[in-house]
């Protein structure tokens, strides 16, 4: 069996919020800025199958229709930033609430913060402390991602993350 080909995808509404930051890593994103970047999200949620072919894991993702419990599932984050002559020039941060039915395995990006605390802190996943032990992947409540002006520069970029449905 060959991997199968993904044509259409189940566009979700996965809560994603949009920090902009400026060239100057001190200096707080304005609402004018934040108007002026015009950076938009679209989100897609698969589900991965996993089949052995002569001794070898194939992995093939097919657009989720429903979620059950355990199956692996990979969200992908796309983003576009709409060019505005003058501004927009900064990079920017994308935060993403992770859905409660959802146990956080992994993100695409080695560099992204994560949350176990709704939001309110944030770091790497074996730095944070939860309740006096070690937080674990099915402690994380929240994802962050920062996109450097020069990726921002790109105009666009996809940002993927994966999980077991609880």
């Amino acid at each position: 069996m060959t991997p199968k080909r993904v044509s259409t995808v189940l566009w979700a509404s996965v809560p994603l919020v949009v920090a902009l930051t400026t060239s100057l890593p001190s200096a707080p994103a304005t609402a004018g800025a934040i108007a002026e970047a015009r950076v938009s999200l679209d989100s897609a949620i698969f589900v991965e199958h996993v089949e052995r072919q002569n001794g070898t894991a194939v992995h093939s993702l097919e657009p989720a229709k429903r979620l059950l419990p355990g199956e692996r599932v990979v969200t992908l984050v796309n983003w576009q930033r709409a060019p505005v002559s003058g501004s927009g020039t900064g990079g920017f941060v994308l935060v993403n609430a992770l859905p409660a039915r959802l146990n956080y395995q992994r993100s695409s990006q080695a560099d992204e913060e994560v949350s176990v605390d709704g939001g309110h802190s944030w770091g790497r996943l074996g730095a944070l402390r939860i309740e006096g032990h070690a937080a674990t992947a099915a402690d994380v409540t929240h994802i962050r991602w920062h996109v450097s002006p020069e990726q921002a520069s790109a105009g666009s970029g996809q940002i993927a993350y994966a999980g077991v449905v609880r």
